[in-house]
């Protein structure tokens, strides 16, 4: 039973046609020379960047950055490195923003020239470093770099916090006849360090196409301080999910009995992981093991009705919060910069964008 609910009457796992969007690819490594691009366009990058540009500094006692490793300094603390009185900090901090920007527009171009990314008209920016003033100058800067070489292509920040468009995005790869009678739905991303949970409104009769929707109540935990095993992740992210939906109740919220998962990797129609999970907790690629399933099994009903459960990767569903303000255009995409630096690139439904309309309508003129 459980595994009929995960694969069918909605949208398979890791679907390529979803109900807004058709996904013309996702988790994507190009390689090059020095190895995957995607290393040279992540908050480790950036970090390394910016250290490169201490080290001559430090020999001299002159780094205006202190003793700390760029890791070890938070995203605050540059960001007011750029504003400060001390203009060494400040001339330090831009450098190492240039530079990854241009390492960012290299990475970002290679994508462009693949067959996959061709015709893309806007890429948002999301993942942890977006949340800072140095990754929104770095994103702006890319933008003009790419502009200046020609390519007709926005880049710019995802609109939401990072945290909730993981969560946001899960609306999309739900069906829009859930929402007319339910008010909510759950939510869960799954990051390297992170597994963050959440009830996230709707509000759809005030916005249909979800444009206005909003994290009510979310839990977070950092698994990677508890190392622990597969089975006791699960186990966690299940109470999680258990304690979210009592509270919804406890609210009065009508929460819909579906749940929308962000997860790293390529994820198989039928909820199994093919490979880019390695650095989740255990083994979350074996044959044997499968996240939706043991969902379902252990939360086999939310209200009166069975529990679905749709997965998806986690690239995919930060870009997918997007949806409601890409109308304006056919092909764009979504980079998450993180650990790892995420893709996925789309094409909107006909039926959102009106662009069949408009040409029919051309036509018949």
């Amino acid at each position: 039973m459980a595994e009929d609910i995960t694969t069918t009457g909605i949208a398979h796992h890791g679907a390529t046609r979803l109900p807004s969007v058709e996904v013309d690819s996702f988790n994507v490594e190009l390689k090059d020379d020095e190895g995957f691009l995607g290393d040279r366009a992540s908050k480790g990058a950036f970090r390394k960047i910016l250290d490169g540009l201490r080290k001559p500094l430090r020999k001299n006692g002159d780094d205006p950055l202190g003793k700390k490793s760029a890791g070890e300094i938070p995203k605050g603390d540059l960001d007011e490195a750029l504003v400060g009185a001390d203009v060494g900090a400040a001339a330090l901090v831009h450098s190492a923003i240039e530079e990854f920007a241009q390492e960012l527009a290299y990475v970002t171009r290679r994508f462009l020239k693949t067959k996959a990314w061709a015709d893309t008209e806007r890429i948002v920016v999301g993942g942890g470093f977006r949340q800072s003033r140095v990754g929104e100058l770095a994103i702006a800067r890319t933008d003009i770099i790419l502009k200046a070489e020609g390519f007709e292509v926005d880049v710019m920040p995802i609109r939401f916090h990072p945290d909730d468009a993981g969560l946001i995005g899960t609306l999309h790869l739900a069906p829009s006849w859930i929402f007319e009678g339910h008010d909510s739905i759950l939510g869960v991303d799954i990051g390297g360090t992170n597994i963050r949970c959440g009830v996230v409104e709707t509000r759809w009769k005030k916005a249909p196409d979800l444009s206005k929707a909003d994290v009510w109540k979310s839990e977070l935990w950092r698994h990677a301080d508890d190392e622990p095993t597969r089975e006791g992740a699960v186990k966690r992210l299940v109470k999680m999910l258990k304690d979210l939906i009592a509270a919804t109740e406890a609210e009065g919220l009508k929460l819909a009995p579906f749940i929308g998962i962000a997860c790293p990797g390529v994820i198989d129609e039928d909820g199994s992981i093919e490979k880019g999970a390695q650095n989740l907790p255990g083994n979350w690629e074996s044959s044997t093991f499968n996240l939706p399933e043991s969902l379902v099994e252990a939360i086999p009903q939310i209200g009166d009705h069975d529990t679905a459960v749709v997965m998806h990767n986690d690239g995919v569903v930060q870009g997918l919060s997007e949806v409601p303000f890409m109308q304006d255009v056919e092909h764009w995409g979504v980079l998450t910069i993180g650990t790892g630096l995420g893709n996925a690139r789309f094409t909107n439904r006909r039926k959102d964008n009106g662009k069949d309309e408009k040409k029919a309508k051309k036509g018949r003129d």
